[in-house]
């Protein structure tokens, strides 16, 4: 929560509340002129630039790389963007290595954004070598284009397309632009963000149309515009929705309209990127009953956020206390991809559970047996008094003819469905029915038997993320990297 700050004492009452005032009709009047003002210091911009590039120095590169082609793929394709501020956020990422990102989204991307404009983005047109020097993806110069020296450059740097906003062109300078952007076989993305917009592109041929769901007047952002625009467009053409997507369940919801999305603020502001596009584009999926550095590295690298490791002593799969700390121990200082470990027990003691949340920095503990309110109230308390924010998260049987559910717990963060066992705690590999009606499924984990044949099924039935297991197994406890990957490629749409 932001903290408001506390007027000086000596300031009188009249003349703070005058400078509220005046502070509030400067913040609404910023935003709904921000569009007028970023294109207002364009001309500036580019008279900087001709001093850095003089015109009759640029050498214009012939694109080789396609963002066309890229987003026509089957599966949706991503534009991740390489973003350090926006005029919505201020700075979004202050450690911003452009090339590390790069190296980061070619693992993800269709194509690459990269901001170029300096005033409010902080961008800068030498981010586009550096980029192209890592990746083999089409880049996108994102930047407010009003003039040809900008395409130009653009080129001479190594973009493969720009962006053309209708909201800031007139007909007849978006196609001037897009002519001299053809010289050099650059793609052009249209931008729209209203229907008079989105009529213009098609009367245009714009052959990617790029809705966004900000309104650049006011910066309000609302998915309903690509919901409202996407079906009017013909399949000809490569539609991208854009700004306002953070998570996978907005991705879930849009892609049956759209080819792709392009997406920049929600990855840029998390801490691990890596970690944040595997959400985004996987959703929060997790492989359980890992015993082995190699199985949690392909877990990682094939989409997985979390990795489970059993400590019941019962399971085939389980872990000593000791075996799993020096496991978690030796993935984090092998610098592998990130990945949330989460601990599985069975009726253990809250004392044993925090402990071993404690030590091996567990992100959340799954409790599969028949753990009372109490019990979790006490953990969860032991958990505040360690200072983790470790979740705790219950797992509730569903019998798999009847449908009928356990008892769901207070207390706990999530929720994770699994079938009955003759003990009642799960654990089977055995599926249940997943189109019960069961409350929670948007908050919930889907757990039992679950495989690369049913991956995507699953996928469909709007739970939290999947949980699997045995599915993705040669033998208990050994993982198959190859039904990994097979399970994680039915979970991209």
């Amino acid at each position: 929560m932001t903290q408001v700050q506390q007027p000086d004492a000596h300031r009188s009452e009249d003349n703070q509340a005058s400078q509220d005032v005046r502070g509030s009709m400067q913040t609404s009047t910023a935003k709904a002129n921000v569009l007028t003002r970023i294109v207002d210091t364009k001309a500036a911009h580019i008279a900087a630039l001709k001093l850095r590039f003089p015109e009759d120095s640029l050498t214009p590169k012939i694109s080789d790389r396609s963002l066309f082609a890229a987003l026509k793929a089957p599966k949706a394709g991503y534009i991740l963007e390489c973003k350090k501020a926006s005029p919505s956020k201020g700075l979004i990422r202050k450690d911003f290595d452009v090339e590390a990102i790069a190296s980061i989204y070619t693992q993800y991307a269709a194509g690459i954004s990269v901001l170029t404009d300096e005033q409010f983005f902080q961008g800068d047109i030498d981010y586009i070598p550096k980029v192209r020097a890592k990746v083999s993806q089409p880049i996108l110069c994102k930047d407010f284009f009003v003039d040809e020296y900008q395409v130009k450059l653009a080129a001479h740097q190594g973009a493969d397309a720009i962006l053309l906003m209708l909201s800031v062109l007139e007909d007849e300078r978006y196609q001037q632009l897009a002519s001299e952007a053809a010289k050099y076989q650059l793609d052009v993305l249209t931008e729209v963000s209203n229907e008079e917009e989105l009529k213009r592109a098609i009367a245009l041929n714009a052959p990617i149309i790029g809705i966004n769901n900000r309104n650049l007047r006011d910066l309000s952002t609302d998915l309903a515009t690509t919901e409202a625009l996407a079906p009017h467009i013909g399949s000809d053409r490569v539609v991208i929705s854009e700004s306002g997507i953070y998570t996978n369940e907005q991705v879930r919801r849009l892609s049956p309209l759209v080819d792709g999305f392009l997406v920049g603020s929600s990855i840029m502001a998390e801490e691990d990127i890596d970690l944040a596009c595997r959400k985004l584009i996987f959703g929060h999926n997790k492989v359980c009953g890992l015993t082995r550095l190699e199985d949690i590295q392909a877990a990682a690298t094939a989409g997985a956020v979390y990795a489970g490791l059993i400590f019941a002593e019962k399971s085939p799969r389980a872990l000593t206390q000791e075996a799993a700390k020096q496991l978690v121990q030796q993935y984090r200082a092998a610098n592998l991809p990130a990945i949330e470990f989460v601990g599985v027990f069975v009726n253990s003691t809250p004392e044993l559970m925090a402990s071993v949340a404690q030590e091996c920095s567990l992100a959340a503990l799954q409790l599969h047996g028949s753990e009372t309110e109490l019990e979790i109230a006490e953990l969860s308390q032991l958990l505040q008094q360690a200072g983790l924010n470790t979740q705790i998260w219950k797992a509730v049987s569903v019998d798999a003819q009847s449908g009928e559910l356990a008892a769901m717990p207070r207390g706990v963060q999530r929720y994770l469905f699994d079938s009955k066992n003759d003990a009642g705690f799960g654990g089977t590999g055995q599926a249940f029915n997943w189109q019960l009606p069961i409350a929670h499924k948007a908050e919930a984990m889907l757990a039992g038997g679950l495989n690369a044949d049913n991956a995507a099924r699953a996928n469909a039935q709007g739970f939290y993320g999947l949980d699997f297991n045995s599915g993705l197994e040669t033998a208990p406890g050994v993982k198959s990297a190859e039904k990994i990957q097979a399970a994680f490629s039915q979970l991209r749409l």
